[in-house]
């Protein structure tokens, strides 16, 4: 039987596609400017990260998304935004910040909605628990900061009970309207619906 090769699909504009998944991603290479650096975890539609993106050209943003699907219009809508501050990386989260994001290289992390696993058998693929914690500390630079929002209580009360237990992070306030944070569609959505997300924010010590 003759042997068919692989077919590797073309990267997107605006998509990140490492030459090697298991060494630290050039950052640098990827972008015009050195730059404070953002990561969007789990980016969904890409509405917040292009907002940013759009909002502070003179920061860097990486998404990251594994579903083909979001990547592809994330990318084509930066691309048609003209946006080269934005790159778009399909791959798992935690695996990014644990193994391909250079250490301390990131300036703020954001985690939105994710899913909250709400049956108790699955609690333990939650994103926020220690080894999340501990690969936010990794990657970020002293004085980073970590933005996370659920519409979940109870996973919202297990994200702070976690972080209080964790050294590295050290909670602090984030002031209602206190600087530009875009939402994302679900968070209109929730909103439209009289309900409120949970928020936290917190700061790697220097």
């Amino acid at each position: 039987m003759a042997f068919t090769p692989p077919v590797f699909r073309p990267a997107e504009p605006h998509e990140f596609v490492p030459a090697d998944y298991f060494c630290e991603l050039p950052l640098v290479s990827q972008f015009p400017n050195e730059a404070p650096f953002e990561v969007d975890l789990g980016c969904g539609d890409g509405k917040f990260t292009l907002e940013m993106a759009r909002e502070f050209p003179e920061r860097n943003f990486l998404a990251v998304e594994r579903l083909l699907g979001r990547v592809r219009k994330v990318c084509r809508k930066a691309d048609k935004m003209g946006l080269e501050n934005l790159k778009v990386l399909r791959l798992e989260s935690l695996y990014t910040l644990e193994w391909l994001l250079p250490a301390g290289s990131i300036d703020r992390v954001h985690l939105l909605c994710p899913d909250p696993w709400p049956k108790a058998k699955h609690h333990r693929r939650r994103m926020f628990q220690e080894p999340f914690l501990k690969a936010l500390v990794r990657v970020l630079k002293p004085g980073g900061e970590f933005f996370f929002k659920t519409d979940h209580r109870e996973y919202y009360e297990w994200c702070e009970e976690h972080l209080a237990a964790f050294d590295g992070l050290d909670r602090i306030e984030w002031p209602e309207d206190g600087f530009f944070y875009p939402k994302t569609d679900f968070q209109l959505q929730w909103e439209a619906e009289g309900k409120v997300l949970q928020r936290i924010r917190a700061r790697k010590a220097f």
